[in-house]
């Protein structure tokens, strides 16, 4: 259940008497955590009212390609991009011909064409209509291009027959859709991550820090917990949660962070991820006591912190090495620079400074240098960006092994 924790899931409902069930699905997946929200059909709508879907999901209801989105700022590719995972319940025979043939006549189709993350499609139907050829024809294409399924399940149906058709219990979905997350690319991989600002010290109430929240370090974390590795987070402090699944060492000051890494990697970490907005300057000294406002200037004299990812690269216990390199001009340039400078097996490049991305943001973008390649990771919610970066550093590492 906690791999539902703060995910985006996108519920579509098409038209079929099995709509009445889907209210209690949206009740099952948000008391496990996640924020769910619901897309109709215009035939689903005969079934069932698009304020019930309100009250249960605590959000606006999508009905159009054309009307209301707008006004929530939620057209069908914000949809499309917002949802980590995105179900359909249920899945009409009418609606699994469409998305089989790659139509985007309505919302819902469109949002299905326009989106690349993984979708279960719940089926729903007479059992004639289950077994005819041409469904099960449509089926088998969408489960080679990867679209997930659960049930349908047998007993009697609506119009009084019994087979296969029924539309698969609401209690089901948690484990199914949880399961959606799950991946072995990392299992029993041992993984250290760092995220998160630092505080450098200047008296007892002032410190040097940066604009860094952590939150892309933190998806990182529970990203990789997904993909079954034992992952330690060592964080400076943010206002964040401790990631499902891994294990939290706080600290405030870089020299902490660099002490909590080296001893992490005695344990001999297989993959290390330097996401951490490490402070390159410290103050000399800092002040027993609070310094007060009397002259008119101040100045602090700094001297350099321990590098963090050079002393990670040049570890006798050396991990797969990945940095970050944070820029706000000549961003492949500089990544390049770094990453060869440190001997680094990877490196993520993303301009900070912006108002939309990187620091402060729910929301980035990468650029991923590697050995004689690279890769860009769009900018979106900074959990589908971690799984991006981790399904590239997965292959990369493997590939590396061998």
């Amino acid at each position: 259940m906690d791999f539902l924790l703060s995910k985006k899931l996108l519920l579509i409902v098409t038209g079929g008497v099995a709509a009445y069930k889907s209210p209690e699905i949206v009740r099952k997946l948000r008391s496990a955590g996640a924020d769910v929200r619901v897309a109709m059909t215009s035939a689903a709508q005969e079934f069932v009212t698009e304020l019930t879907f309100q009250a249960v999901s605590g959000q606006d209801v999508f009905t159009s390609l054309f009307v209301g989105e707008t006004d929530s700022g939620m057209g069908h590719i914000e949809l499309a991009r917002w949802a980590d995972a995105i179900i359909v319940a249920p899945a009409s025979a009418d609606f699994i011909s469409q998305i089989a043939t790659g139509q985007a006549k309505d919302l819902a189709s469109t949002i299905c064409l326009a989106s690349t993350s993984p979708i279960l499609l719940a089926p729903a139907m007479n059992q004639q209509m289950w077994k005819n050829l041409a469904t099960q024809a449509n089926i088998k294409k969408l489960k080679q291009r990867g679209f997930l399924f659960n049930g349908p399940s047998s007993g009697e149906q609506a119009c009084g027959e019994v087979g296969l058709g029924r539309l698969a219990e609401p209690e089901t979905f948690v484990a199914v859709v949880s399961d959606m997350f799950k991946t072995n690319h990392l299992s029993g991989s041992k993984i250290l991550i760092t995220a998160g600002p630092t505080q450098e010290p200047i008296d007892p109430v002032r410190y040097i820090g940066n604009r860094s929240s952590g939150l892309m370090g933190y998806c990182l974390a529970s990203v990789a917990a997904e993909m079954s590795a034992i992952v330690t987070l060592v964080s400076g402090p943010t206002a964040l949660p401790a990631p499902k699944g891994a294990s939290l060492i706080a600290v405030n000051t870089a020299r902490q962070m660099f002490k909590a890494t080296l001893r992490e990697l005695d344990s001999k970490q297989d993959i290390f991820i330097g996401a951490a907005a490490v402070a390159d300057y410290t103050p000399v000294k800092t002040a027993m006591n609070k310094i007060k406002k009397i002259e008119e200037t101040i100045t602090l004299e700094m001297k350099k912190n321990p590098d963090i990812l050079a002393a990670v690269s040049q570890h006798p216990n050396r991990p797969f090495t990945v940095g970050f390199a944070a820029e706000t001009e000549n961003l492949e340039r500089n990544a390049m620079n770094k990453m060869k400078k440190k001997e680094l097996n990877m490196i993520a490049a993303n301009l900070v400074g912006l108002s939309d991305q990187g620091f402060g943001s729910s929301k980035n973008e990468l650029f991923v240098f590697y050995k004689r390649s690279k890769s860009h990771i769009p900018r979106a919610e900074k959990l589908q960006v971690a799984r991006s970066l981790l399904n590239l550093i997965a292959k990369n590492y493997k590939a590396s092994k061998k």
